[in-house]
């Protein structure tokens, strides 16, 4: 049996009592300090809600790996504090598990967190991508030209890499939500 090395997202969506939301917030936040600590722990991204026609908070969890993933889902201290948010929900958490370039895409404002379709989110990861690899050349040509091809392209793939997670694919799935993410109802599209 193979065993999936591939980097893992869990999206939680909770929907907290009003009179809870500082503690679940508290709680949130000594949930992520915990999960920090483990190995193969990536990040956390917490949602806010957005306006009382989405109440739920959604939280990201990032781990490297299944294993790694597995290893603090099943840790005493995820239970310990799981167990109290529990009691500061309207209703149980939702989970859902996704990776790879899914991972990339931001969540839409409602339910169902559903992916879009893999050529959408590859459509829109080239046309991220294209124009950000000629302008990392053009602009800094002068100085990776000094480093061997392989060094250069360490350099270059880190660089688009981090302007992909946090400046380019924010900014495209927001300016193309109304593809990636299409509205349900002819009311919906009014907003």
């Amino acid at each position: 049996m193979v065993e999936n090395k591939e980097p893992i997202t869990v999206i939680i969506s909770r929907r907290v009592k009003p009179e809870m939301v500082k503690e679940f917030e508290s709680l949130t936040s000594e949930m992520t300090e915990r999960a920090s600590r483990f190995p193969g722990y990536l990040g956390t991204t917490l949602f806010k809600p957005s306006s009382s026609i989405d109440p739920e908070y959604r939280i990201m969890f990032k781990f490297q790996d299944m294993n790694s993933l597995q290893e603090w889902e099943g840790s005493s201290q995820r239970a310990e504090i799981l167990e109290k948010i529990e009691d500061l929900l309207i209703t149980t958490s939702e989970r859902e598990q996704v990776s790879g370039l899914i991972t990339w895409f931001t969540l839409p404002s409602t339910n169902p967190i559903t992916p879009p379709p893999r050529y959408k989110m590859s459509l829109i990861s080239w046309l991220a991508l294209y124009p950000a690899v000629p302008l990392i050349f053009w602009l800094f040509e002068s100085w990776l030209i000094e480093f061997p091809m392989f060094i250069r392209t360490f350099m270059v793939t880190a660089l688009v890499i981090v302007l992909m997670t946090y400046l380019l694919m924010p900014f495209m799935t927001k300016r193309f939500a109304f593809w990636l993410y299409p509205k349900s109802t002819p009311e919906d599209s009014d907003v």
